[in-house]
């Protein structure tokens, strides 16, 4: 073959290759252009879209849990700012300190003045390791992990936030707004507050009864985020829902009164060498709770508070010769019998072949109705309960509120137990005249003397005072009206008889100038090995007699002296003192209408 021929031979073969390079780059060109155009002009949406979902964070702003005041405004549990401190692993894996000089001050990385001295996860936790207080090593280890969320620490304050800010590690590291549950006081309320949960919900005590109150409503906040730390990048904010804080709760109880009856509480609890003392103070114009305590000593908002209900509403006991009132409320109100009426009261009664005696020994004693209230006489009162039938003794029992609920749902409250009286056997039936054979707790003993200086009305008691929202209106709490438990003379006549009984004590049991009325118990219960081994002693007091203003109960369990009037009376008669002192009481005019004791 010819040179010429090789020549046109390889030119045909090398435009044949040209040829088919340019077809395939043709093609290739095409398949790239159709696939730009698809992505720009019919996927190029949805990955933008997806692009943004990827960017967009849906925030939650958290609502501030509603604060609790006593009836002066003087905070009691609150919730205050806090943040948790979270990082961005990766992030601080690749992080390199910035070594400061004089051109770079703010945003380079040092520490005390000196150069960080390591990279990555290292060097995070060595900038983080004072504010936090946490070891370097620790944080260090945190961060070495893989993923872009850790969290370091929980309920920082602002001002440690604030301090990590100053680090220069946007992006790395960052606070998110949280809040922490404090309490001003301590054991001051302890379990009666209660306490809540990690969620924030109100899980005990007054925390839990008023949680739907107390508890406000998350907003939001929807945003378009950078990719290491999660801050809002300008412009991106799409929507924006703000939280509704939580209502104020005020109570009635008084901060003050409730420091001192508290103090009172822990000193008699060592004094008298009891387990436990619990005392309560009630407005008997209003029903309205000034003090509600015991001897324990409980931190509100801890793991206790959260887990127990307060003693002062979950303890129940029999009440002891205080149900006398009740039962002699009864004996007036049925007509049964006057104040006045005289009995001869011996040693011992037997009656259904049960045979009753009194605390003390003594002859035949000529006493009136009041004689036998003022010397609690158990004898006294099963002869005056002759003709005092079982229905009506059951009757009078649930009028002042005996077994049934105080009505403030505070959370743990015991009713008590008062049976029926077809239950009742021949030796019941008359214990329960001079207040055992049944149970009560510390509020609704109180209630029935303060149903008997309120002029024979039984109030409804309260703790809740009021409420403000977010906006700062307030709702008066809903009071429930009265209900008539005896006429009005009856409950006279029976606040006389107390009178008496406070003159009785007067040794033991006074406060100068103002004139009181009271009735002290004293009953046998079940110790730990269920004999009757234990001591019940209680007082509850009205005070001024001529102008009631308060009612106070004071409970004490085994206290040495048994005997209620010498033990929970001394202590009630403290309460007392201080109340005229703290609201400026004016003095009793001089008592002249003294039903007589004895005939």
């Amino acid at each position: 073959m010819s040179t010429w021929q090789r020549l046109r031979r390889y030119s045909k073969t090398f435009a044949f290759k040209c040829i088919a390079i340019g077809v395939i780059l043709t093609l290739v060109a095409s398949l790239c252009v159709m696939q730009l155009a698809s992505i720009q002009l019919i996927d190029g949406r949805q990955m933008a879209q997806a692009a943004t979902a990827s960017r967009t964070s849906r925030v939650t702003l958290s609502a501030k849990r509603g604060r609790i005041l006593d009836a002066n405004g003087t905070v009691l549990a609150q919730s205050v700012e806090r943040y948790t401190i979270v990082a961005n692993p990766e992030a601080a894996q690749e992080f390199t300190p910035i070594t400061c000089n004089k051109n770079n001050s703010d945003y380079c990385h040092q520490i005390d003045g000196k150069p960080v001295g390591v990279t990555g996860a290292a060097a995070v936790g060595r900038l983080l390791s004072k504010a936090l207080g946490i070891s370097a090593m620790e944080l260090g280890a945190d961060l070495s992990i893989s993923g872009q969320y850790v969290v370091l620490k929980k309920d920082v304050t602002p001002q440690v936030k604030r301090s990590i800010d100053d680090l220069n590690l946007g992006g790395i590291v960052w606070g998110e707004l949280s809040s922490e549950r404090i309490y001003s006081d301590g054991d001051l309320m302890g379990s009666l507050l209660g306490g809540v949960n990690d969620a924030g919900d109100g899980v005990a005590g007054i925390e839990q009864m008023e949680n739907t109150v107390l508890t406000g409503t998350d907003g939001h906040q929807t945003y378009q985020r950078g990719n290491y730390g999660g801050e809002e990048i300008p412009g991106t904010m799409t929507e924006s829902v703000p939280a509704q804080d939580g209502s104020d709760v005020n109570l009635t109880i008084d901060r003050d009164v409730q420091w001192y009856v508290k103090k009172i509480m822990k000193d008699a609890k060592a004094k008298y060498g009891s387990p436990w003392v619990i005392g309560v103070v009630q407005d008997i114009q209003t029903g309205e709770i000034l003090a509600l305590a015991d001897s324990d000593e409980v931190d509100a908002g801890t793991d206790e508070a959260k887990l127990g209900a307060s003693r002062a509403v979950s303890e129940t006991f029999e009440p002891g010769s205080i149900g006398k009132l009740i039962s002699a409320s009864g004996y007036l109100q049925t007509g049964v019998h006057r104040m006045t009426d005289q009995f001869t009261v011996p040693n011992s009664v037997t009656d259904d072949g049960q045979t009753f005696k009194d605390a003390f020994t003594h002859g035949d004693m000529h006493w009136t109705l009041a004689g036998i209230i003022q010397q609690s006489s158990n004898n006294g009162m099963v002869l005056a309960g002759k003709n005092y039938t079982d229905d009506q003794r059951y009757e009078f029992l649930t009028k002042f509120g005996i077994g049934q609920s105080t009505g403030l749902d505070l959370p743990g409250e015991s009713n008590g137990v008062l049976t029926n009286p077809s239950s009742w056997d021949l030796r019941t039936r008359n214990t329960v005249l001079f207040g055992q054979g049944y149970t009560v707790n510390v509020l609704q003993l109180n209630n029935v003397v303060a149903t008997i200086a309120n002029k024979g009305v039984r109030l409804q008691q309260s703790i809740i005072k009021s409420t403000t929202n977010a906006d700062g209106k307030t709702t008066e709490a809903t009071k429930g009206t009265g209900t008539r438990v005896l006429d009005e003379q009856v409950a006279s006549d029976v606040m006389n008889a107390m009178e008496s009984v406070a003159e009785n004590y007067n040794k033991f049991v006074k406060v100068d100038g103002y004139r009181m009325a009271a009735k002290s118990g004293t009953a046998e219960v079940a110790g730990d090995n269920g004999s009757l081994s234990s001591i019940i002693s209680d007082y509850s007091v009205v005070i001024p007699a001529d102008n009631p203003r308060f009612a106070i109960t004071v409970v004490m369990k085994d206290p040495q002296g048994s005997f209620g009037g010498l033990t929970a009376g001394p202590v009630a008669a403290q309460i007392c003192e201080f109340l005229m002192q703290k609201y400026e009481v004016p003095v009793s005019s001089p008592r002249k209408d003294a039903i007589p004791v004895t005939w």
